[in-house]
C-alpha cells in the first residue's frame, strides 16, 4: 500500500485489495477482495465494494476475477460494485467515473471512463456502458445491455434493450433524440454531428431492419468515425435497439426542437 493511501475510521478491507497512489477511503466502507483500485480514488462511507455477485449459482468462495477500478474515480454513499462471476474479466470501472450516492455496478459490467451514474442508477450484471455516457438517477439497465457512448438515459428510465452511442433515451426502452449537447461539449467536429443526424434521421428513426440499417451507416460512416461507430454497435448488437417514440408524442414532451 502506498504512503499517499488515506484510511478513515471503521474502514474494514478484506482479501487481497491493491489501493493505488492517493486513494482515499473516507470512512466506514468495505472493500473486499480481489479488488484494485485506481490512484487517487475516493471511496465514501457505507460504499460497499466486492462482495458476492447476487447471481444464485455463485457460492462464496467460488473463484473469482474480482473488481477492477481506474483512477480518479468519487464512488459515493452506499454505492455497491459487485465481483465478477468468472475468472475471465473483472467487474470493471475506468477512470474518472462518477458513482453517485446508491447507484449499483452488477457482477461482470463494464463502465468506460468518464461515465456519470447518478443516485441510485443500476447496472445488472454482464452489461456495458461506453464512454462519457450519462445514467440519469433511479435508472436500471437490464444484464447484458449496451449503453453506447456519449449516451443520456434520463432518470426513471428502465432499458432492456441497448441505447445507442449518442442517443437520449427517456422512459421504458425508448429513445426521444440525440445528445446534441453531450456532442457539442466533447468538441465533435459540427460536421460529424450534421453526420450523426442524418444517420439517425434514415435509419433508427425509421425502425428499418438491421440490414438495411446497417447498409445506409455504411455509406454514412465514409470519412465520419461517429456514425463509424454508430454502425459498430449495430452490428454487433445481439439484444434490439431502443426504438424512437413517434415525434409528434417527444414534442408534446418537449424533448425534441
Amino acid at each position: 500500500m502506498h504512503d499517499s493511501v488515506e484510511i478513515g475510521p471503521g474502514v474494514r478491507i478484506m482479501g487481497k485489495v491493491t489501493l493505488g497512489a492517493g486513494v482515499r477511503l473516507v470512512g466506514h466502507c468495505y472493500i473486499n477482495g480481489p479488488v484494485t483500485i485506481g490512484e487517487r480514488t475516493a471511496v465514501y462511507p457505507y460504499a460497499c465494494i466486492g462482495f458476492e455477485p447476487q447471481d444464485v449459482k455463485f457460492k462464496p468462495g467460488m473463484p473469482t476475477a474480482g473488481v477492477a477500478i481506474g483512477a480518479d474515480c468519487l464512488i459515493r454513499e452506499h454505492a455497491t460494485i459487485h465481483l465478477a462471476s468468472k475468472l475471465d474479466a473483472p467487474t470493471r470501472i475506468g477512470d474518472r467515473v462518477f458513482m453517485m450516492v446508491g447507484s449499483h455496478v452488477g457482477h461482470d459490467a463494464r463502465v468506460d471512463d468518464d461515465v456519470t451514474m447518478v443516485n441510485n442508477a443500476a447496472l445488472g450484471g454482464h452489461s456495458h456502458v461506453a464512454s462519457r455516457a450519462i445514467l440519469g438517477g433511479n435508472c436500471a439497465i437490464h444484464q447484458f445491455c449496451r449503453v453506447g457512448r456519449m449516451a443520456f438515459v434520463s432518470g426513471l428510465a428502465g432499458m432492456s434493450t441497448d441505447t445507442p452511442p449518442f442517443a437520449i433515451a427517456w422512459t421504458r426502452n425508448s429513445l426521444a433524440s440525440i445528445n446534441l449537447v453531450g456532442m457539442r461539449r466533447s468538441g465533435m467536429p459540427a460536421e460529424h454531428i450534421t453526420r450523426v443526424r442524418q444517420a439517425y434521421r434514415e435509419t433508427l428513426r425509421k425502425g428499418l431492419p438491421k440490414n438495411e440499417t446497417i447498409e445506409i451507416l455504411t455509406r454514412l460512416a465514409e470519412g465520419c468515425p461517429p456514425v463509424g461507430e454508430l454502425l459498430e454497435f449495430v452490428r454487433t448488437a445481439k439484444k434490439p435497439i431502443a426504438p424512437y417514440i413517434s415525434n409528434r408524442r417527444a414534442r408534446e414532451e418537449g424533448l425534441v426542437d
